[in-house]
């Protein structure tokens, strides 16, 4: 994995601002937030993408990810969040270090303000979804 913005915060070479720091997980304010709160929680392991982080910071983020959000919820007065969380390029991906946005939805938000959210679902058959299915589960 290459050096990025979120090794550099996590050594403490760039600034943030810095809303919460264990062992494994760094959260963040997002200098470019959607919403007021929008925060960034990373692991500390330099993985890229979520199926190549270890367990343990998998874990360790799963344990903060709540806590986090209900701090924010608390302190913006959202009614309700997206976490959003992006692996490679064609899927959105920034920075290559594996990240979760906790994006605040704040009750009377202004247009543009917020996470634009669209859903472009396929119809794959009964057929395909059987064959899709047992081949992840054989992988598991």
């Amino acid at each position: 994995m290459s050096d990025t913005i979120f090794s550099k915060i996590i050594r403490g070479e760039i600034p943030s601002h810095k809303v919460y720091e264990d062992d494994h997980v760094i959260a963040i304010l997002d200098i470019a937030p959607l919403s007021l709160g929008h925060t960034l929680v990373i692991p500390k392991e330099p993985a890229t993408t979520l199926h190549e982080l270890g367990d343990d910071h998998a874990a360790a983020v799963g344990r903060v990810l709540p806590r986090i959000a209900r701090a924010i919820m608390k302190v913006t007065g959202a009614e309700s969040y997206n976490i959003l969380q992006n692996n490679g390029e064609t899927a959105g991906q920034a920075v290559m270090h594996v990240h979760f946005h906790i994006i605040p939805c704040m009750p009377g938000a202004s247009s543009g303000e917020g996470l634009d959210k669209s859903w472009n679902a396929t119809s794959p058959s009964q057929d395909e979804l059987l064959d899709t299915g047992k081949k992840i589960k054989r992988l598991l």
